[in-house]
């Protein structure tokens, strides 16, 4: 048996102890890198997290993004609609009112009437109305010695001119003497010791120094001058007339619901039309039960189609402004009637309404101030209405009865508004509905049934303008006076107001009309009819003599 040499064995445990060094050395780089493993895992794990959250928050910038971008959008539609609106107010406060197309605007229109040659009217002085009182003024020569020959001259003729002589307001006093009357065979005998006065007129004011003359002027300046009161008042001071605004408007007052009974009959005469027009206006009253005093009231004007042969012009002074409004003041009326757009006017029993050409032909003229860029598309929308009122000019100053004006618009206008319509449905779906040229189609498009309706009765108006033309005296005043200071005092200026425009649209003096009222009114017997008072019945001749 051989035996290891001692030196062998001790190689081997060197190797065994070397290789046990490396092995150790080993399990610690693996471990090392195990651990390298788990913390870059973690790192990578980390850096998912991360990602996911970077691109959550990527997604949510962008969705950020197209929020702000949307929003930008419409705050560019937004700046460019105020920059719209400030350019129409502009042009409403500082550009022409009138409502007249400018000249290029009717040519398409032109195109389908004859030309006619314009009338020649002579021009020259009107002269002066005959009941105008003339004072006479003869100029003769201080000598009639002839400076040729020297001897006497004769008349032989005259050149006569006048002129206007205007004097501010005469103020006079009417003193009412009432004689007493007694019998002295009755005195003498006993019979009797009565007395006997003879009774002056009733006035308008019982009491008050108010002439009917006096209430004529003042409500006829106010009401159909837009005078205010303070003015007349200081006018009056000028004269030596000593009077108070105060009273001046407790004679307004009095003198509106002494003409009442009278309104109402306007009134029922008014629902008994084949055709009515409507309107309405705001109005300030300071003290009403329920309503702040710078809350609005409404003053709304109802009057008779234009071609009525009895026409009346009413005011009505309500505080609001709903449908219970018209319903009320228009109880019992089957007929139609023709307003603008405003919904309270629809869908009441009885009533068929007729739209208004004039505030659909207006929503195209401020499209034309508001837009700062493309303009056919309401120049266009103008030139079709304009061939309309071309019709209507023509069917006018051809005088034609209404069946003639139903046959005309018949062959000729239902053709313009077929066209017409269907260029709308067309151009409708074409332009951004927010403008100022959406808002008109998309008005005239909601209003055509009732725009139209004019053609099925030659009784009708294209519009609503002879409306329109009887509240703007009621507008022009209130710049003026700015509101009414009660209830009563709405009331009062609303049947003042019916008054005036009825003698507008009649034709008559409205302050000989007042001056007869008051001198009439009062003594009325409760048996009399107060239709005798209508405009169409009364004569006065003789207060303008």
């Amino acid at each position: 048996m051989y035996m290891t040499k001692p030196t062998d064995n001790l190689s081997l445990e060197e190797k065994l102890a070397a290789l046990q060094a490396q092995v150790e050395s080993l399990q610690a780089e693996n471990t090392s890198l195990q651990e390298r493993e788990e913390t870059l895992t973690k790192e990578n794990t980390s850096l998912l997290k991360k990602e996911e959250v970077l691109t959550k928050e990527n997604t949510s910038l962008l969705k950020k993004e197209e929020v702000l971008t949307k929003e930008n959008a419409k705050m560019k539609a937004k700046i460019e609609q105020l920059l719209a609106q400030l350019k129409l107010s502009n042009s409403r406060q500082f550009g022409k009112s009138s409502e007249k197309s400018e000249r290029g605007t009717f040519n398409e229109a032109e195109k389908h009437q004859k030309k006619t040659e314009p009338k020649h009217h002579k021009k020259g002085k009107k002269p002066l109305p005959e009941y105008f009182e003339r004072e006479v003024v003869e100029h003769t020569l201080d000598s009639l010695d002839c400076p040729c020959c020297g001897e006497d001259m004769h008349q032989c003729g005259s050149i006569d001119s006048e002129q206007l002589k205007i004097i501010p307001a005469k103020i006079s006093v009417i003193k009412h003497k009432q004689f007493k009357y007694a019998c002295r065979n009755c005195e003498h005998t006993g019979t009797s010791s009565k007395i006997i006065t003879v009774p002056k007129p009733k006035q308008p004011i019982p009491g008050s120094m108010a002439s009917p003359e006096a209430l004529a002027a003042v409500v006829t300046s106010k009401y159909c001058d837009a005078l205010p009161l303070y003015r007349q008042a200081q006018i009056y001071a000028r004269g030596e007339l000593d009077i108070s605004r105060n009273t001046l408007a407790n004679w307004c007052i009095k003198a509106g619901f002494l003409i009442k009974p009278l309104v109402e009959a306007m009134q029922r005469h008014l629902v008994s039309e084949h055709s009515l027009c409507a309107d309405e206006t705001h109005v300030q009253v300071l003290s009403e039960e329920g309503k702040l005093a710078h809350s609005k009231s409404y003053m709304w004007v109802y009057r008779s189609n234009e071609v009525s042969k009895q026409p009346v012009v009413v005011y009505d002074y309500q505080s609001g402004r709903s449908r219970a409004c018209v319903q009320g003041f228009l109880s019992g009326y089957q007929g139609y009637l023709q307003c603008d757009g405003y919904s309270v006017y629809d869908n009441i029993e009885g009533i068929t309404p007729v739209g208004c050409w004039a505030h659909a032909r207006r929503k195209y003229e401020d499209a034309l101030k508001a837009e700062t860029r493309i303009k056919g598309r309401a120049n266009m929308a103008k030139s079709y209405i304009a061939r309309l009122y071309a019709l209507e000019k023509q069917a006018k100053s051809q005088k034609l009865t209404p069946e003639q004006r139903y046959q005309l618009r018949q062959e000729k206008a239902v053709p313009i508004l077929d066209k017409f319509k269907a260029w709308l449905e067309d151009t409708n779906t074409k332009i951004t509905k927010n403008s100022h040229i959406g808002g008109a189609i998309n008005y005239t498009l909601n209003q055509w049934n009732k725009l139209i309706r004019y053609v099925d009765d030659g009784n009708l108006g294209i519009d609503n303008n002879v409306t329109e033309r009887d509240i703007r005296p009621f507008t022009n005043g209130r710049k003026n006076w700015l509101f009414s200071k009660s209830v009563e005092g709405a009331e009062a200026s609303a049947n003042l107001y019916s008054i005036v425009m009825t003698c507008r649209a009649n034709d008559i003096n409205p302050y000989y009309y007042f001056l007869h009222l008051f001198k009439e009114i009062p003594n009325l017997k409760p048996d009399d009819d107060i239709n005798q008072l209508m405009p169409w019945n009364v004569q006065l001749d003789t207060y303008i003599s």
